[in-house]
């Protein structure tokens, strides 16, 4: 396993950032465009914002397979670095409560959309 080194944390945020501020853009280019966007380009946009979901997801995926990997190898005494393996699992953690404040959100806006009278 890798050393944790607060460099490599600080890289760590900045890409989560980064990220968060992609899908920012993605969502708010889809949102300014409603309308005024032709049909081949609609699709564009709907394809990368499907495709920075499926890689939000997959990388949760990943880092949930990683911190099982090390809670496995700690428990059956390959490992005795308790610290990484608590890293992984709230790298893990953090993931996963993301994807969950990021569904909620949709699910928010969805319903908001629902509800606005025609």
């Amino acid at each position: 396993m890798t050393a944790i080194t607060p460099a490599s944390l600080l890289q760590m945020r900045s890409a989560i950032l980064q990220q968060n501020s992609a899908l920012q853009k993605a969502a708010s280019s889809a949102v300014s465009g409603v309308g005024a966007v032709d049909p081949a380009q609609a699709n564009t946009q709907q394809t990368s914002f499907a495709g920075a979901m499926n890689s939000a997801l997959q990388q949760v995926n990943s880092l949930q397979s990683k911190a099982e990997t090390a809670s496995t190898a700690y428990e059956k005494g390959e490992t005795t670095d308790i610290a990484s393996v608590m890293l992984a699992r709230e790298q893990a953690s953090v993931g996963f409560q993301a994807t969950l404040q990021v569904r909620n959100k949709l699910l928010s806006a969805y319903k908001d959309i629902m509800s606005m009278p025609v």
